[in-house]
């Protein structure tokens, strides 16, 4: 709660509180051919994180009001954004019900962003974010010994 709430307000965050929602929506838009200009009114996303059954489980939410994406036309029509699109099922309209697949691929983000969402948390919750970063880190200077 502290890093969604207060370290959003901190950083001077617009449009939510949360862990890293814009990354995996920028993600999907690129993959699906969606406006990567819309990530900043997509990515509108408040993470909550509830103890429930006193104390025994956590209920994780994610809140993504405005979502805004399509499965026609535009860079939806690519080669490789068409065959993801397919692949989850919300390529092109949905003739039995318009807007369906649209309605689907904004499932899939949030789905997708509450997933992230859990793991990054969690990460941090077990003192590996750092650790990993530092592990795999590509630069070949030690910078934990250079002077600020």
């Amino acid at each position: 709660m502290l890093k969604n709430l207060a370290g959003s307000a901190i950083a001077g965050a617009l449009g939510g509180f949360n862990a890293h929602a814009s990354n995996i929506v920028s993600a999907i838009f690129i993959a699906t051919g969606q406006d990567p200009a819309q990530n900043i009114e997509s990515s509108h996303c408040i993470t909550m994180m509830e103890a429930i059954n006193n104390g025994k489980d956590l209920h994780v939410s994610v809140t993504m009001p405005s979502i805004e994406v399509g499965t026609v036309g535009g860079g939806t029509q690519l080669a490789s954004q068409s065959a993801c699109l397919n692949l989850l099922g919300v390529k092109g309209s949905n003739k039995d019900s318009p807007g369906a697949n649209s309605r689907l691929l904004a499932t899939i983000v949030a789905g997708s962003v509450l997933a992230g969402e859990l793991s990054l948390m969690s990460a941090i919750a077990a003192g590996q974010l750092v650790k990993s970063h530092m592990k795999y880190n590509r630069s070949s200077k030690d910078m934990s010994k250079v002077a600020c």
